[in-house]
C-alpha cells in the first residue's frame, strides 16, 4: 500500500477564509523541544504543581466518584455546577468583588472564556483594543473572529492611559468592541498596572461606552510590594476572567466567567453551541479542593518558589547580560520581558539558543503584526533557580556575540 501519509492537502480549497489567518502558538511549538531533557525551559508558563497536596487530591478525585459519581459522570448545565459556582464567588470575595453564583459562568480555563468573547462580540473587521505585547493565547482566540486588533503601549505602570486615550479619541464612541487587559503581572510583560490607570481606563471605557475585559490568571501569586484591586472590585461593569489553573491543577481546565447579565444571557447561547457543558467531574474535583484541602498554604509555598526563581533569574540577568539589554522587574506572576538592541532579532536568537539548550518565547507572538522583534518572554516558573542562572548564561554570550557584531559594523561605517 506504499506511505498513506498525505503530502498535498486536496481540500484547500475549502477551509473558512478565517483559517489562513490564524498562527500557531509559538509557547506551543516549543513544547516538543522544551520536553527534552538536556533544555532549560524558559518559554512556557506551566505553573509548578509539585507542592500540591496530591494524598488530598486523590482522596479528593475518589470522593468525586464515590459521593456525586452519577453527576460527576453525566451531562450539566452550560453555566457549570451551581456549588463550583459558589466556591468561585468565596474566592472572589479575596478580591473584594461580591458576586453570587448567577452572575458566573464556568469555562474550560479562561482560555475559552477568550473564544467565546470573540464570538459573541465581533464581526470580521471590528476594532478591539490590547495591551502591546499582550498573551498571545488572546491573540490566536480573537483572530479566529478577523478583528482588527489595536495594541496600545504599555510602560512600568501597564497600559499608557494617554495613548489609549488618543486611540479612542480616533475612533470615536463606541468604535472598539472591547478593551482586553491583564492588569496583574502581565502575560507577557510582568508589569502591574497601577490604581490611578486602573481608574482611568474605567473613565474613559465609560465616556467612550467600550466594555472591559479583565483577565486575572496570576492575581493571586503576588511575591512582592502592595495588592493592587483588579478592575471588577472597582466597576460591576467590568467583564472579569478567571481561572484556577495558575493555583490548583491546570489540567482540570476550570475557568469563570463574570459579567453583567445581558452579557451572561449571550455568552449562554454562544457556549451551548461550543461544548453544551464543561466537564462536571472536573468541577466536583474543584469544589473538593478548595473546600477541603489547606490550599491557601499550597499557594503560599508556591508564590515562595516563584520569589526565589524571579530573584534568581533578575540576579543572573544583572550579572551576564550586556548593558545594552533592559529588562522588566515583576512583583508577581510568571513572567519577564526582555528587550534587546532593535538589531538582534529575537526569532533568529533562538535558533541559536536551541543550540545551547535554552528555550524562550520570541516577542514576536505576542503583537498581531509581528512586532517585538527586539523581545523575549521569559519564564521563571518552572525551572529551580541554579538552572534559570545557568540558561541566563548561556544566552548572555549567543546576545553578546551580536552587539560585537554590530559594534564591528557601526565602526567600518556599515551601519
Amino acid at each position: 500500500m506504499g506511505d498513506s501519509r498525505i503530502t498535498f492537502d486536496r481540500w484547500s480549497g475549502t477551509y473558512a477564509e478565517r483559517v489562513d489567518s490564524m498562527r500557531s502558538s509559538a509557547v506551543r511549538d516549543l513544547f516538543a523541544a522544551a520536553s527534552r531533557s538536556d533544555i532549560i525551559s524558559l518559554s512556557g508558563g506551566m505553573p509548578d504543581i509539585s507542592s500540591l497536596p496530591l494524598d488530598a487530591v486523590a482522596e479528593a478525585a475518589a470522593d468525586t466518584v464515590r459521593q456525586e459519581g452519577t453527576q460527576a459522570l453525566q451531562y450539566g448545565g452550560t453555566t457549570g455546577r451551581v456549588q463550583t459556582r459558589e466556591v468561585c464567588a468565596r474566592l472572589l470575595l479575596d478580591y473584594d468583588i461580591h458576586v453570587t453564583p448567577e452572575d458566573i459562568i464556568i469555562t474550560t480555563g479562561a482560555q475559552q472564556a477568550l473564544d467565546l468573547l470573540g464570538k459573541t462580540f465581533c464581526n470580521p473587521g471590528d476594532v478591539i483594543i490590547t495591551e502591546g505585547p499582550t498573551y498571545l493565547g488572546a491573540l490566536q482566540a480573537f483572530s479566529a473572529y478577523e478583528p482588527d486588533i489595536h495594541c496600545i503601549p504599555m510602560d512600568d505602570g501597564g497600559m499608557r492611559m494617554d495613548l489609549l486615550e488618543e486611540e479612542l479619541q480616533q475612533l470615536g464612541h463606541g468604535g472598539a468592541k472591547f478593551i482586553y487587559t491583564i492588569p496583574n503581572f502581565q502575560n507577557p510583560s510582568g508589569v502591574t498596572m497601577t490604581l490611578e490607570r486602573r481608574r482611568r481606563l474605567l473613565e474613559l471605557a465609560d465616556e467612550y461606552n467600550i466594555p472591559v475585559v479583565e483577565d486575572n490568571p496570576y492575581g493571586r501569586l503576588r511575591f512582592a510590594g502592595e495588592d493592587v484591586p483588579p478592575l471588577r472590585a472597582l466597576s460591576d461593569e467590568v467583564i472579569y476572567l478567571g481561572t484556577v489553573s495558575k493555583i490548583f491543577a491546570p489540567g482540570l481546565r476550570c475557568g469563570c466567567l463574570i459579567a453583567p447579565e445581558h452579557v451572561l444571557t449571550k455568552i449562554n447561547l454562544v457556549k451551548q453551541g461550543s461544548d453544551l457543558c464543561g466537564s462536571a467531574m472536573n468541577q466536583v474535583m474543584v469544589e473538593h479542593y478548595f473546600n477541603d484541602t489547606p490550599w491557601r498554604e499550597t499557594l503560599e509555598h508556591s508564590k515562595q518558589l516563584y520569589a526565589e526563581r524571579c530573584q534568581a533569574m533578575l540576579d543572573a540577568l544583572e550579572e551576564f547580560f550586556p548593558p545594552e539589554v533592559i529588562w522588566t522587574h515583576p512583583q508577581g506572576g510568571l513572567f519577564i520581558w526582555i528587550t534587546v538592541p532593535e538589531h538582534i532579532d529575537t526569532d533568529e536568537l533562538l535558533n541559536v539558543a536551541l543550540e545551547q539548550g535554552v528555550t524562550f518565547a520570541p516577542g514576536s507572538g505576542f503583537y498581531p503584526d509581528g512586532r517585538g522583534h527586539d523581545s523575549m518572554r521569559v519564564a521563571f516558573c518552572f525551572e529551580e533557580p541554579e538552572r534559570l542562572r545557568e540558561a541566563v548564561k548561556r544566552l548572555a554570550p549567543v546576545i553578546e556575540e551580536r552587539l560585537e557584531l554590530y559594534r564591528a559594523f557601526v565602526d567600518a561605517g556599515v551601519m
